[in-house]
C-alpha cells in the first residue's frame, strides 16, 4: 500500500468536451493562489513510454471498435501508464504536495471499459479494478472524484467544433456514439455506487460558463 499523506488527491473526469483539461488547470491556479502546493496530472501520459499500448489501442491498432479489446485487457493498458507516471514521476510530489489534481485517472476506466460489460457484471469489474490498481499497484486512491456532466448532444458538437469537422482526428472512443453514450449510464451508475459528485455543466441547450463551472468546482473542494 502507498503510505499516508495529507496531500489530496482530487480527479476531474467526465466524457470527451467536458472541459476536463480546463477545469484542472483553473482549479490548480487557484489553490496556488491560496497559498497551497499544487500540481496537475494528465491521463493518459501520451508523452510517457508507459502509454504505448494506450495509443495503439485507441489508435484502432488493436481493433476498430473499442469492443475488439475487452474491459479487463484495455484497463491494464491504462494501470500501466499510471503507475509508471506515479513511480516516474509523481509519487515524490504526493508525499509532500497539499493538492494533486488529475484529469483523468483510473475512474475512467469505471467510465469507459466497465461499459463494455453487462450490468450484472459491473460490481465484480469495480473491486476486480479497484483491487489491482489500488492495491495491487498500490498507486493512491483519489479523495474525492469529481465528474463533469454533460448533455451528449452537445459534448458531440463542442468535438466537431474541436476537430473542425474533421471525424479522422477521433480516436475509436471519440468516433463511436453509441459506445459514449454507454460510458455515460457507466457514470451515471459509478457516481451512485462509489459516492462521486456530479457538477452539471450545460443548462439544457449549451455550456455553462467556464467561470460557473470553475466556481463551483472550487466551492466542493473547501468543502472536503
Amino acid at each position: 500500500m502507498t503510505s499516508p499523506s495529507k496531500c489530496k488527491l482530487i480527479v476531474i473526469d467526465g466524457l470527451d468536451g467536458s472541459g476536463k483539461a480546463t477545469q484542472t488547470k483553473l482549479l490548480c491556479e487557484r489553490l496556488r493562489a491560496d497559498g497551497c502546493k499544487a500540481r496537475t496530472l494528465s491521463f493518459p501520459d501520451y508523452q510517457s513510454d508507459g502509454s504505448a499500448a494506450v495509443r495503439m489501442y485507441l489508435g484502432g491498432k488493436l481493433g476498430d471498435s473499442p469492443d475488439d479489446v475487452n474491459a479487463y485487457a484495455a484497463s491494464s493498458f491504462y494501470a500501466v501508464d499510471r503507475v509508471v507516471s506515479y513511480l516516474n514521476e509523481w509519487g515524490r510530489d504526493y508525499k509532500t504536495y497539499d493538492y494533486i489534481i488529475a484529469d483523468r485517472y483510473v475512474t475512467s476506466n469505471v467510465i469507459h471499459q466497465m461499459a463494455k460489460l453487462k450490468e450484472e457484471e459491473r460490481d465484480d469489474y469495480i473491486a476486480w479494478l479497484y483491487d489491482y490498481e489500488y492495491r495491487r499497484l498500490e498507486i493512491p486512491e483519489p479523495d474525492l472524484v469529481i465528474f463533469l456532466d454533460v448533455d451528449p448532444d452537445i459534448s458531440q458538437r463542442l468535438m466537431r467544433e474541436r476537430y473542425q469537422g474533421d471525424d479522422s482526428k477521433k480516436d475509436i472512443h471519440e468516433s463511436n456514439v453509441a459506445y459514449l453514450l454507454s460510458c455515460r449510464e457507466s457514470a451515471s451508475y459509478a457516481i451512485e455506487k462509489l459516492g462521486w459528485t456530479r457538477i452539471k455543466c450545460d443548462n439544457g441547450e449549451s455550456m455553462r460558463t467556464i467561470e460557473e463551472i470553475s466556481d463551483e468546482l472550487y466551492t466542493i473542494i473547501h468543502s472536503i
